[in-house]
Formats: structure tokens, sequence, C-alpha cells
């Protein structure tokens, strides 16, 4: 008997997704819990196992094409029941029972790869060369990363992708584009580049010409939550500035020790979380005429990937040492960019920092997360002057912007708030003591 496998609900209410990728094709076996393919949700890339094993024997859709929660995502059936292989325009009715398979509350995920998320700007590592894989097929790649090689006349089959499990990245197929054309067009079989490609992200359309660009599905969500949280709360900014003399000191202390990289976010939300634990409502959620105030600091951490600002969530941070917190940040870091985390790693912050230093920023008004109440947001430490023993002094300083929910906190609240948390950045030893 063929069993039909709808698309589930993989978290946050989803309501449909994009395939991107099929890792099964149709007439090839499956085994159970084995990954039959990739969709891609709003904020994240999952891969979905088989519930049975056998031959696959219809998609429900094909690579690039959104399908919603609930429709015919698979067949899977006996080799011998040919006519389940029907296209899904082909209008005909199977012959055989086909038995639908529940959807399941959750499917499993890739697994998110570690890497670094530090303030420093990232580059790729050298080397990126174009190599020929077997099979073009089976390159890991995301539909707008495929679209962008197709239209700069770049064979995706022959480049070594940087990402995690080898998949091709933008900067894999720029970098091929513009070092490695030559090379490309040696190795690959029929190298024909489009006559009038379009330009990529990014790329700035032919003078005089304006060009009408779809939002991806993750920008598309960005601008929603944006607009809802601007909207509905009403934000107030306050700004800061630290001495981070000390804080810097200890981070690298920390780091030479334990031979490994302190990402500056895992310094902050230490010193922020005995803040958050005094001022419990910048940790909490407004609903309806009731404040929320949650028991955990779970906290987020904004993330600039290729894609757009993704969210990545700590569990318990209050809870985690130093150097787990360190480890978290550079995992979800990673991930978030490669896309690989589980929807339940990208939702559910109580409170969040974002680090716009790490793009080279100051100070700045960041938008609170829609269900919480405030945001902490620092910039690029760079030389400026303090007063020490009533001297000026040269030291770095570290722009900080706290935006809070106005109908939760008052501008005292938020400025003591504020006090405690440039108390603990410049004397790290208050918070690593506790």
């Amino acid at each position: 008997m063929a069993h039909e496998f709808r698309l589930p609900d993989i978290g946050e209410g989803l309501t449909e997704a994009e395939i991107v990728r099929w890792l099964v094709p149709e007439g090839e076996r499956v085994e159970a819990d084995q990954p039959v393919v990739e969709v891609e949700t709003d904020k994240a890339v999952v891969e979905i196992p088989s519930p049975h094993a056998g031959t696959v024997l219809r998609h429900g859709g094909a690579e690039g094409e959104t399908i919603s929660v609930g429709a015919v995502l698979v067949v899977i059936g006996d080799e011998s029941e040919p006519d389940q292989v029907l296209g899904p325009e082909s209008g005909e009715t199977p012959t055989h029972p086909v038995e639908t398979t529940p959807e399941p509350a959750a499917a499993g995920v890739a697994a998110p790869i570690v890497g670094s998320l530090i303030e420093e700007a990232e580059t790729l590592p050298s080397g990126h060369r174009a190599v020929a894989t077997e099979e073009a097929p089976t390159v890991k790649a995301l539909p707008i990363v495929r679209k962008l090689a197709r239209d700069l006349g770049v064979d995706i089959g022959f480049i070594e992708g940087s990402g995690p499990e080898g998949r091709v990245t933008r900067e894999d197929v720029l970098t091929a584009a513009s070092s490695s054309g030559p090379e490309l067009a040696a190795t690959a079989e029929t190298p024909t580049p489009p006559p009038q490609p379009t330009p990529a992200a990014g790329q700035a359309p032919a003078p005089g010409h304006d060009e009408r660009r779809p939002m991806s599905r993750l920008r598309r969500t960005i601008a929603a939550n944006m607009s809802r949280s601007w909207a509905e709360i009403p934000h107030v900014t306050t700004f800061d500035a630290v001495d981070a003399t000390r804080l810097l000191q200890i981070r690298s202390a920390l780091g030479s020790r334990h031979q490994t990289k302190i990402p500056i976010e895992a310094l902050v939300m230490k010193a922020v979380i005995p803040a958050l634990e005094m001022f419990p409502e910048l940790n909490a959620t407004l609903d309806g005429d009731d404040l929320i105030i949650h028991g955990a600091h779970h906290i987020g951490i904004a993330v600039d990937t290729p894609d757009g600002l993704i969210v990545a969530v700590i569990r318990d941070a209050g809870a985690k040492g130093m150097l787990d917190i360190a480890s978290e940040v550079r995992r979800l870091g990673e991930g978030a960019r490669a896309r690989s985390l589980a929807p339940d790693e990208l939702s559910g912050q109580t409170f969040t920092v974002s680090n716009i230093g790490a793009v080279g920023g100051g100070h700045g008004t960041p938008i609170i997360p829609y269900g919480t109440t405030a945001i902490l947001s620092l910039g690029r430490a760079e030389d400026g002057v303090v007063a020490m023993g009533g001297e000026p002094v040269v030291a770095p300083v570290m722009p900080l912007s706290l935006s809070y929910d106005h109908r939760v906190i008052d501008g005292a609240l938020g400025r003591r708030f504020m006090e405690l948390v440039i108390e603990n950045l410049e004397e790290p030893a208050l918070f690593l003591a506790g």
C-alpha cells in the first residue's frame, strides 16, 4: 500500500514551506527516518525524514515550489506500484489504495554546525577553488544560490562548497564567477552563460533601468515582524557608553587560558542577566492587560546572515557558565548563517542582545522583538576619552543602546537597568563571581 506523507507543521504556526532540494529522487528507495527532502520555512532550512521505508513514488512538488501544511509532500510505497508515480498535474487517479500518514508534531532537522560569531568582520577562507563533483544534482545549495549561479553563468556542480556539509554559498558562487571563471569554463561540459543575466542581490541594475526583485521568504518574514513591533510597541531608546578596558582584558585573558575565542556577546549576556534578575520587567511579555514575568532567561542574539537578520536563542542562559554561553554563541551564529538551526532555536527569546559593532556600528535604535519588552544593542569599542582619577585618559569606549516598551518600562526603570549593566561591564568580576 502506498502512503501519502503530508507536510507537517514543524513549529511556530507554519502554514507553508518551499521545497529546497529532494534528497531521494522518484523511483529510488528510502528507509524509515532517512531524510527525504529539505524545505525552507520562514527562518530555517530543515530536513524532513520519511516516516516509512519503501520506494519514492511521487514528489509532492518540484524544487523551488511552495506547498501548504497538510498538502501531500511525498508518496511512498512499493516499487511494484508504478501507477502511483503520477505527476501532480496528471489528473489521474491512482488504482492502488493510498494510506495517509498523520502529520507528526515535529520533524528532524539538520544538525547545527559549530562556527564563530565575533565582532571582527568575517572573511572567507582562501582557496575556494572550482572542482568537479561526481554528480551535479547532489550539490547542496539554497534555491537563491542556484539562481545566482545560473544568472552568472557558473556551473554550480563544479564549485567546492565552503558551507556546512559542503553547502555552496552565495560567496562561493561570486568567488567562482570572479576569480575562477576560466577554470570553470575549461572544466564544465557546456559553459554557456545567459546572454543577459539578472543582477544578483546586492548588485545594482544597469544605469537608467529599474528592476523589480521579489523579496525572499526570510526577508518577507523580517519585514512583517518589524512592522508589527514598530506599529504596536511604543519604543523608547536610551543611549550610553561604557569604558570597555576591563571587559576586553578579561575577554583576552579567558581566550588565552581556554584557547578559544570568547564572543563579546557572551560577556555582555553574563553582565545583563543579574540586571534582568533585579529588574524582571525587562525579561517579560505583555499579554493584554497582564505582564508575564519569565522565570528563565532565554537570550536572543541577532545574527547578520547573507539572507537577512536572524535571532537565535540561547536557552536558560542564566543557568550556563561563561564557556558554555561562548560555545552556544558561536554554534548558533554559524547555524543561523547556514540556515541549519531548529525552529525552537529561532524563537522564544525573553530578551535580546544585538551586536551592531560586528559590522562597525556604534549607537542605534534597535527594534524590540515582538513578545518581549527590551533589546540591548552594543557598538564597536573604539578609543575615546574617559575620566580616570580626575584626569582624561584614552580608553576603549563601547556604545550601548537600550530600546524598551514604554507601556511596561518607564524611563527611571530603564535608567536603573542600564546603570547596573554598565557597572557590570566596567568591572566584569561583579558578574563572573556570581
